[in-house]
């Protein structure tokens, strides 16, 4: 498990292209028959994924001072490959490409596997730690009433999904949802906005191996940009945007962690502030 330190913004500013990837940039998330994670002390959120060829279990890491891995924490998986399954303390759950399950606090044994190991599952995940117990519970895509913002006059047209969320699928303190852009449209998130309170994880799919995703992040006044390929993801401080344009349309999946579960606390940036 890779750990990742939390930054300040000043430091920010004078950081390298290469600083911002080692430090936000989370690459190789789908190895056969691992289960990648990076540990984030921003709000000790960890993001991860595992492409389980062959039966993978959820195991503790060094370091995490635990018996099993969700003795304190909760976990949100979308899985954004082939069909798989994942079995919660014995119980078995399929997941086709894009459905989702929330595990909750204290659950001691998650296994994950493939239905056809040619075509494997990619189980994508958010883990945030947990002081409540609230029940594993799978999340059909079909079952969620998109919400469409944007136009696509201001090429930003989309749907948002929301997974889990206080009015959805409830958890201690994790939010989790995908948001999927039109064809033709390219930016996210934008006007941008921070939020103080939270920070995020955006995992950006659907992308075609040639195109790329500027990553818009730092404060308001003092913008920077990582370049992110096809299924990477990007740590997002509470204090910095997250925002972002691509040179094709894509998805995205966002997981929050923090103070509240609130959604709509943002912090928006007028266009006339951001430089």
């Amino acid at each position: 498990m890779e750990i990742r330190h939390n930054v300040h913004p000043t430091d920010v500013k004078r950081y390298t292209t290469d600083e911002l990837r080692e430090n936000f940039l989370i690459q190789d998330l789908f190895q056969p028959n691992k289960i990648k994670m990076v540990y984030s002390h921003v709000d000790r959120m960890i993001a991860g994924g595992v492409c389980p060829v062959e039966p993978q279990p959820l195991q503790v890491e060094a370091g995490m001072g635990v018996d099993y891995f969700l003795e304190r924490r909760e976990i949100g998986i979308i899985n954004v490959g082939g069909t798989g399954y994942i079995d919660v303390n014995g119980q078995r759950y399929t997941l086709n490409r894009t459905d989702g399950l929330y595990i909750g606090k204290g659950v001691k044994d998650v296994v994950f596997y493939s239905q056809d190991s040619h075509k494997p599952a990619k189980f994508y995940f958010n883990s945030a730690p947990a002081h409540a117990t609230y029940p594993t519970t799978k999340i059909e895509r079909s079952s969620i009433a998109g919400n469409h913002l944007g136009a696509i006059t201001h090429s930003n047209d989309r749907t948002i999904y929301k997974y889990i969320h206080p009015q959805g699928v409830q958890s201690c303190q994790l939010v989790m949802g995908m948001t999927a852009l039109e064809n033709g449209n390219m930016w996210n998130s934008m006007p941008s906005h921070t939020h103080e309170r939270r920070m995020e994880v955006y995992f950006y799919f659907d992308l075609p191996e040639e195109d790329v995703v500027f990553h818009l992040m730092g404060q308001p006044q003092e913008t920077r940009h990582i370049v992110m390929r096809n299924e990477e993801a990007v740590i997002s401080p509470s204090w910095s945007i997250h925002s972002g344009v691509g040179t094709h349309n894509y998805t995205f999946i966002w997981g929050m962690a923090g103070e509240n579960q609130v959604f709509d606390d943002m912090d928006a940036v007028a266009m006339k502030d951001i430089r």
